[in-house]
């Protein structure tokens, strides 16, 4: 393999490295990892996601914005409220792996959401 080759490989290795731990990071905190399941059901709003979590809205709000800056979720306004919901396909199967790992006697469809 030319050494060009290798070199781009190492760069893309480690770039794929750190997105992976900035998703991971992001996923360590009991909050956001409770929100991230939460929404792999499927879009809610803000509203929703403190009923459904019991996490409060100050706390919510800076969790949500953790997840937006690192384009975990993504948002749609529909009048006064926002609605998030997960966009990307990787994620929805990493929850697919935590639940299996770690919720077991959850049902198997308990991630509905296909990322679209």
């Amino acid at each position: 393999m030319p050494l060009n080759s290798v070199t781009d490989l190492q760069r893309d290795i480690k770039k794929a490295a750190q997105g992976a731990a900035d998703v991971l990071r992001c996923l360590s905190n009991d909050d956001r990892l409770l929100l991230m399941c939460q929404l792999s059901q499927g879009e809610a709003s803000v509203a929703e996601l403190e009923a459904a979590t019991g996490i409060y809205q100050p706390t919510l709000s800076q969790q949500l914005s953790v997840m937006r800056r690192l384009n975990l979720v993504v948002t749609r306004r529909e009048g006064k409220q926002i609605f998030y919901r997960i966009e990307d396909k990787r994620i929805i199967a990493l929850l697919n792996t935590l639940y299996d790992l770690y919720c077991p006697n959850v049902a198997a469809d308990r991630v509905k959401n296909s990322g679209n």
